[in-house]
């Protein structure tokens, strides 16, 4: 039961650090760009999503109608987690370490709702405890500039990834008129003196 419980830890932790790498790479290769005739995720995320929410005020839900465009469809997070098990099944499988598979299992499926529920908060702010949290005002900082520059900050849960891959941005390079709130931090330049935000001297 031990060799269990020492595999299962291993999953969790081999699990997150492989869910930011993936997370990075379906968003920018498969969500900011079609791949082939597969446009599908292109289409719902880089023209949609970001067509609708973007770094200014409307980076929060405008229109109630668009509510519907922030989380992914239903079946996207079952068949995400299915892709993401393949690695930790084809190591757990022949050697009989299913410890290994069950900490993947948990972790994936955690880090996949941990992302719809932070994203949903990011653009639908309504206060929540966890909105009061530094983590997310950090993470909802890193997912704001990504909004203004689609080039940069691919992760939303975990930024390893971007600061692996070199995509990290922690503020923008120019003034831009960012979006507001109690959650949202000042992404503005650092040289820059403070200033209201969503005050813009150049775009």
């Amino acid at each position: 039961m031990q060799h269990f419980w020492i595999w299962f830890g291993v999953g969790i932790a081999s699990a997150i650090v492989f869910a930011s790498f993936f997370e990075w790479t379906l968003h920018r290769f498969v969500m900011h760009r079609p791949v082939g005739r597969f446009q599908y995720a292109f289409r719902a995320h880089a023209i949609v999503h970001h067509g609708t929410f973007k770094a200014d005020h409307t980076y929060h839900l405008v229109n109630e109608d668009d509510k519907e465009t922030i989380p992914m469809a239903w079946w996207n997070g079952p068949l995400l987690i299915v892709v993401l098990m393949v690695p930790s099944i084809a190591v757990a499988w022949p050697l009989g370490i299913w410890g290994l598979a069950a900490g993947s299992l948990l972790a994936h499926t955690a880090y996949y709702c941990v992302y719809e529920y932070i994203h949903w908060c990011m653009h639908l702010p309504k206060t929540r405890r966890i909105e009061r949290s530094g983590l997310f005002r950090r993470l909802n900082g890193h997912h704001l500039l990504h909004h203004r520059y689609m080039h940069k900050n691919f992760n939303v849960v975990l930024p390893l990834a971007d600061l692996c891959l070199c995509t990290l941005m922690l503020r923008s390079k120019i003034r831009f008129a960012q979006a507001s709130g109690p959650a949202v931090p000042n992404v503005q330049p650092a040289c820059d003196s403070p200033a209201p935000v969503g005050v813009t001297a150049s775009r």
